[in-house]
C-alpha cells in the first residue's frame, strides 16, 4: 500500500460528492504519475483554498482515459481516471484543517514551518504526489478517527467567502467572476530576489520558443537582463516586431514579457507575474483583447506555484469577463514554474510544437452555463 495525494478545489470536491464517488480524475499531463499506482494504493484527499483533508479513497483499478464528463459539466479535463472505492469521506463541515496541532506538528512537510507561511504547500500542490509512509499513516488515523468519532470544524468567514460564487450576465452565457478581496499586507517582502526568479522564467520561456524554431519578442527594457541568462539568444530574438497593428496596439504588445512568433504571426504570448498581486499582466492581456478583440492567440500567466489561485481568482474580475471577445479566463491560462521547468527538460523539444505547452497550462472553466 502506498500514499499519494489527491487535491481536489471546493468546486471538485463537490461535485465528488454529488457522484456515486467509484472515479476519481486526472489530468492527461499525470498520465505517467497514475501509471505507477496500484490496485491497493491510498489516495489521501485535501482541499485547496479551505486547507482541508476531506478523505481517503483506495484505487480499485485503473487509469483508464474518458472524457465523460464526471467533475465538470462540460469539456471535463480530468479525464484520466480510476475506478476507487471510499473509505472516508467527510462532510465539508467535518473535514479536518491542516493547522490543526495533531496534524501540522506531526506531518513531516509542515511542522518545521510556521502556519502563517506557504513554505510548506509544495507537495499539496498536485495529485498524486507520493506521501512518506509515516506521513501517510498519520492522515490515515486522523481521518479514520473523524470519520467515527467526527469533531465539527465549521467554516469560518473567510472560508466562506472563498466558496461564494459571483455572476454576471453576458448576452449569451451566465460568466462566473471573482470579486477579490484587498490583500497588501501579503506583498512582497525581497522584491529583488522575485525580479531575478522571473528574469529566469522569462529565459526559459526564450529559450524554449527558440528550440522550437520560433522567433523571439522581449521588451527592450528587459533585454539585457534576461540575455544574461539566454546566452544563445542573439539570432531568435526579433529587433522590431512584423506586425501590422495601430500604434496603440503595438505599444500594448511590445511590453508584453514574451511573445513567439511564426513568420508575421503571433503563436503564444506571456506575462511572468512573480508578485503577490498578478494585476499588471492580466491587465495587459485583457487591453489587447480589448484593443483587437478577434485576435486569435495563445494567452499565458506564469506564475509560482503557490500564485494558482490568485490567478484564477483575479482573471475572475469582472473587468476581465466582459470584453468584447468574451471572458479572459477563456483566453488567458495559467503556467506553473514548475510545470514549465518540467517541459523545458524535454530531449526532444526542439522537434515538437508548441501546442504542447497546452498539456502543462491550467485553463480556468468560467462558464457555469
Amino acid at each position: 500500500m502506498v500514499y499519494y495525494t489527491n487535491i481536489f478545489s471546493p468546486e471538485t470536491y463537490q461535485a465528488f460528492t454529488n457522484s456515486d464517488k467509484t472515479i476519481a480524475g486526472f489530468r492527461i499531463r499525470q498520465e505517467g504519475l497514475a501509471k505507477k499506482l496500484k490496485p491497493g494504493d491510498i489516495l489521501i484527499c485535501y482541499i485547496t483554498r479551505l486547507s482541508r483533508w476531506c478523505g481517503l479513497l483506495e484505487i480499485a483499478d485503473g487509469p483508464y482515459q474518458d472524457s465523460s464528463p464526471v467533475f465538470l459539466n462540460k469539456d471535463d479535463p480530468y479525464i484520466v481516471r480510476f475506478h476507487v472505492r471510499v473509505k472516508i469521506w467527510l462532510p465539508l463541515s467535518t473535514t479536518i484543517p491542516i493547522h490543526i496541532d495533531d496534524i501540522w506538528q506531526n506531518l513531516s512537510f509542515t511542522k518545521s514551518h510556521d502556519k502563517n507561511s506557504s513554505a510548506w504547500t509544495g507537495l499539496l500542490r498536485n495529485s498524486l504526489n507520493k506521501l512518506n509512509d509515516k506521513d501517510g499513516k498519520l492522515l490515515k488515523t486522523i481521518l479514520l478517527k473523524q470519520s467515527n468519532n467526527s469533531t465539527s470544524y465549521p467554516l469560518n468567514e473567510t472560508e466562506q467567502k472563498k466558496l461564494k460564487i459571483h455572476t454576471v450576465n453576458r448576452t449569451d452565457k451566465i460568466i462566473e467572476v471573482s470579486v477579490p478581496e484587498n490583500d497588501d499586507s501579503l506583498e512582497d517582502n525581497q522584491p529583488n530576489q522575485d525580479v531575478r526568479e522571473s528574469i529566469k522564467m522569462q529565459a526559459l520561456l526564450a529559450e524554449m520558443g527558440a528550440r522550437m524554431g520560433l522567433k523571439i519578442w522581449l521588451p527592450k527594457a528587459d533585454r539585457s537582463r534576461v540575455l544574461k541568462k539566454w546566452e544563445t539568444g542573439i539570432d531568435a530574438l526579433l529587433d522590431r516586431l512584423p506586425l501590422n497593428y495601430d500604434e496603440t496596439t503595438l505599444s500594448t504588445i511590445e511590453q508584453i514579457d514574451v511573445i513567439w512568433l511564426k513568420g508575421r504571426s503571433i503563436v503564444r504570448a506571456f506575462e511572468v507575474e512573480h508578485t503577490t498581486s498578478v494585476y499588471s499582466g492580466l491587465l495587459r492581456m485583457a487591453d489587447l483583447l480589448a484593443l483587437q478583440p478577434n485576435m486569435n492567440i495563445n494567452l499565458h500567466i506564469v506564475a509560482p506555484d503557490n500564485r494558482q489561485e490568485k490567478v484564477f481568482q483575479e482573471i475572475q474580475r469582472p473587468v476581465f469577463s466582459l470584453l468584447e471577445k468574451g471572458p479572459l479566463s477563456e483566453s488567458c491560462s495559467y503556467i506553473s514554474y514548475s510545470n514549465l521547468k518540467e517541459l523545458s527538460k524535454q530531449k526532444h523539444l526542439d522537434r515538437m510544437m508548441d501546442a504542447v505547452l497546452d498539456d502543462y497550462a491550467e485553463l480556468l472553466q468560467s462558464s457555469i452555463l
